[in-house]
């Protein structure tokens, strides 16, 4: 019990089949209608829940109208906007900054490549991998949020403990066809059962492969402490 497979590619293959098995729905929770607002929604996401975006989203996509509208408005009236989101000051910079390279650069449209998104302010890879994804429907990477980075260390999938080095791992071991769902999957789990504090492994459909275990291991992995009794 609460032991790894004997090899990363075993191991993440299991956890694929049990959590298809175990969310069988599994896909992105913030919504939107277009490229544009699937950007925002993503850099608003940063530190913030889903939900919370949504909520602000919902008013906010009503408000404004394209790259050109967000690029135009006051700084200080956007940062009003969306101030119940995490670090809304800074987020409101990004979004007026990106729309206006947007406008400038490229055509008002949401660029199409992992190097012109993570050219735009606020935009690192993880932003630029769902843009990527679920606005252009291309995937060439994995996206690796708290939940990706949690689950993957704490089931013994990854050593890495950066985001970008994560990445790398599970590029490596990971079916190419399942880059995109991994994530929503580890999200679904992580927010269902594996949360940061307090996991419930008792009734995880991962226990008998989790080196992180509480059952049996003393040590979480995503984070080398000690569990706390």
């Amino acid at each position: 019990m609460g032991t790894a497979l004997d090899t990363p590619e075993k191991q993440v293959g299991e956890v694929l089949d049990r959590l298809y098995e175990e969310y069988p729905d599994s896909t992105i929770s913030l919504e939107f209608s277009n490229r544009l607002e699937l950007l925002i929604a993503v850099i608003l996401s940063a530190q913030c829940t889903d939900e919370r975006v949504n909520k602000v989203t919902d008013e906010l996509f009503e408000k404004y109208d394209g790259p050109e509208d967000y690029a135009a408005v006051d700084q200080d009236e956007l940062a009003e906007d969306i101030n119940s989101i995490t670090y809304f000051n800074n987020k409101a910079g990004y979004i007026t900054s990106a729309c206006e390279t947007i406008v400038d650069e490229h055509d008002g449209e949401v660029p199409d490549t992992m190097s012109e998104l993570t050219d735009l302010p606020g935009v690192g890879r993880k932003t630029a991998n769902v843009v990527l994804q679920h606005g252009h429907d291309v995937v060439e990477g994995i996206v690796v949020d708290t939940h990706v980075q949690r689950l993957s260390q704490r089931l013994g999938i990854v050593e890495e403990e950066r985001p970008e080095k994560i990445e790398d791992e599970l590029r490596e071991i990971v079916p190419e066809e399942d880059w995109q769902q991994l994530t929503h999957l580890m999200i679904d789990h992580g927010r269902a059962t594996c949360t940061a504090r307090n996991p419930d492994c008792e009734d995880c459909v991962l226990e008998d492969i989790c080196p992180s275990s509480k059952v049996d291991n003393g040590v979480d992995l995503a984070d080398g402490e000690d569990w706390e009794n």
